[in-house]
């Protein structure tokens, strides 16, 4: 009977250490992660409830899977563009360095016709001063990509072909300075496509995501960056 119960004992050790490997150690556990979200209409969430805007989404993912996060800093506001972004970020940000920083701007830079080579001037001062306000430098940035919004409701009767080569030009201009500065770039513009003929994936005011387009958009992003907070 001795020799069962050690045999036993043996095995449930086995069978925890094999099971901890899925979740955060516990230093990772009981740390308080903070998370700061910079962008436009897409991160604060235009017309979805609070709970549903991404940047929420992506903080209570991490509580699921075990971490301890502070609800995320948002600075964006529909409608800005990469210079109000930085206005926004120098009158809002302190000295505070956060253990994840996520960047979605320039569809407003796009929609408003503004010079390509400022919008990337722009978007290296956001990348750079992003970089500076994370711990662990640009291994705690990501930049996310520009939805496509020629396929919505709002943007029939336009040209909705310039418009989607548009933001394709942006996006490229995106990806190649996420690389240059050694962040991540996540592309979600795939997503936003769907929406051509899934109309659940907008919001009431057909332009902006639903709450569903932004869960699947957290879907893609989670698994990207969750290794930030175990450096």
């Amino acid at each position: 009977m001795r020799s069962i119960l050690v045999l036993f004992s043996i095995l449930l050790v086995l069978s925890s250490c094999g099971s901890s490997s899925e979740m955060p150690t516990t230093s990772e556990s009981t740390k308080n992660f903070t998370y700061l979200a910079l962008g436009d209409s897409y991160t604060i969430g235009e017309s979805v409830s609070e709970s549903e805007r991404w940047p929420v989404q992506l903080t209570q993912k991490f509580r699921d899977s075990g971490y301890l996060m502070q609800s995320p800093k948002i600075i964006a506001r529909t409608g800005w563009r990469t210079d109000e972004l930085l206005a926004a970020m120098d009158e809002q940000l302190g000295e505070e360095k956060y253990d994840l920083v996520s960047i979605l701007i320039g569809v407003n830079n796009q929609y408003q016709g503004r010079d390509l080579e400022q919008f990337q001037e722009e978007l290296e001062l956001i990348i750079q001063q992003a970089i500076q306000r994370s711990k662990n430098g640009a291994d705690g940035v990501f930049l996310v990509s520009i939805p496509d919004y020629s396929v919505t409701p709002f943007a029939q009767g336009g040209n909705v072909d310039e418009i989607a080569h548009e933001i394709m030009v942006y996006n490229e201009r995106c990806m190649v300075t996420s690389s240059d500065y050694g962040v991540d770039y996540i592309y979600i513009t795939d997503i936003s496509e769907e929406a051509a003929t899934n109309p659940e994936l907008i919001a009431g005011d057909g332009l902006h995501p639903s709450g569903e387009m932004y869960r699947r958009w957290v879907e893609r992003i989670f698994p990207q960056v969750k290794g930030y907070l175990n450096e």
